[in-house]
Order: structure tokens, then sequence, then C-alpha cells
């Protein structure tokens, strides 16, 4: 089964629109997961644009399902993961300015760098995913990390999915085989939506987790947040 995890940090965005506290992020998510989601997943950022580090903590108090935190491991971060201990950390390698996460890691490059990363949020009992561009040469290096999963980049996925889908896919499939002969877990985000995510998790039946959060909240301006998860969640039982 592919859980869904539901990212909240555009529900923060909305919030801090007024400089108030609605909508209540703490309230949505328990609402999230009560609506079906496997999942919560949140992006704090150095400016706090949207997920603040003090909703992490509020957060981390209530979360039942599977509480995952992604950010760029600076020192911040990881004393918040440590602190938090959360069932996931997702390590991206954004730079403070980037609006969204929009490339994977060079695990050549960095691979001593995240293997004392990986080692040391494994000291807390964090199972570590690696955010990964759909290139078969960073796969063996982000293997020799440590981590538990990665996490496929999935934007140039969706981006060519409605030219050609067998096309868009192909790679993944690819990189797919290796994570899993290589015995790491697999998880994907971004850009993933009610019309491409079918065909993904059709194409790689083995997905552990997909992150989803900027379309599925627009979807929920529609459908409303409930409906819009469980039609999400059907999308990956297909």
């Amino acid at each position: 089964m592919t859980k869904l995890s539901v990212n909240i940090n555009k529900i923060a965005t909305l919030r801090n629109a007024r400089g108030a506290d609605n909508p209540n992020v703490v309230q949505v998510a328990l609402d999230v997961e009560r609506f079906g989601s496997q999942g919560i997943t949140v992006h704090p950022r150095p400016d706090e644009r949207h997920i603040r580090y003090q909703d992490v903590m509020d957060l981390a108090k209530v979360v039942t399902s599977e509480f995952n935190i992604e950010g760029y491991p600076d020192q911040r971060f990881m004393e918040m993961v440590r602190l938090v201990k959360p069932a996931q950390a997702t390590l991206v390698p954004d730079p403070p300015t980037a609006i969204t996460s929009n490339n994977g890691w060079d695990t050549i490059t960095h691979q001593s760098m995240l293997k004392d990363i990986v080692a040391e949020l494994h000291e807390s009992g964090v199972r570590v995913s690696i955010f990964i561009n759909p290139e078969t040469k960073y796969f063996e290096p982000a293997k020799l990390t440590g981590t538990d999963r990665v996490e496929l980049y999935t934007e140039p996925y969706a981006s060519q999915y409605h030219i050609d889908r067998d096309s868009a896919v192909k790679p993944y499939v690819e990189v797919a085989e290796l994570a899993r002969e290589l015995g790491m877990g697999l998880n994907a985000g971004h850009d993933l939506d009610l019309h491409n995510l079918a065909f993904l998790k059709q194409s790689i039946p083995y997905l552990d987790e997909v992150s989803i959060g900027h379309a599925l909240v627009c979807d929920a301006l529609y459908y409303g947040l409930e409906n819009t998860i469980q039609m999400y969640r059907r999308k990956l039982e297909l």
C-alpha cells in the first residue's frame, strides 16, 4: 500500500497572509488525518514564510499518523528533528531562498556529509529519506549514505505527463527498480495531482509514500478537503 502524506505548508501560507490563526494549522492537520491522510508533511524554511518552527512543535504533540519533516539539514533543522523525533526526516538540498524544492541531492559530491547526517538522525530513531533526481548515477551513492529511503523528485514526470506519459515515467521506473535492488524504500513528491498520480502508482506499484500539498489544497477549494483526500486515496488504490 502506498501511503498518502499531506503537506500542509499551503495551509500555513493562507494563515500567514492575514497574520492571525485562521486557518488553524494544528486543527487542519487533525482534520486531514480524520479525513483519511496517512501522514502529515511539513517543510519549515528559515524565513518561516509558511510553516513556522513553533508549528512543528505544536504538531508533534498531536499528530498520530506518520509525521514527516522536510528541510535542508542545517543546525536549526537538525536540532528541531532531534527534539521532535518525527517518523521521518526528508533531506532536501534547497538554498534558503528557494520557493519550492526543485532539485535533488548530488549524492556523489555530498555523500560524506549526508552519511554523517543520516547517522546522526538514526541515533535519534528517525527514519531518513533523501530527495533525489531520477538519475541512476545518484542511487548507489545514496545507498552508501545509509539512508532508509529516497524520495523521487517528480516535477519532470508531471511536466511531461500530458505530452507522453510513457516516456515521462520511464526514467522513474528504471531508478525505482534500482532503488529496490539496493534495498532502499521509495517515496515520491512534487507536482503530483489527480491527473498523474494513478499512472505513477501503477507504473511503480511498490511506492511506500507520496507527499502532496499544493495540488491537493488547490483541489480542496473545489471539492472540499475531506472529499479531496479520499479522491487522492482512491488514485493510490487503483
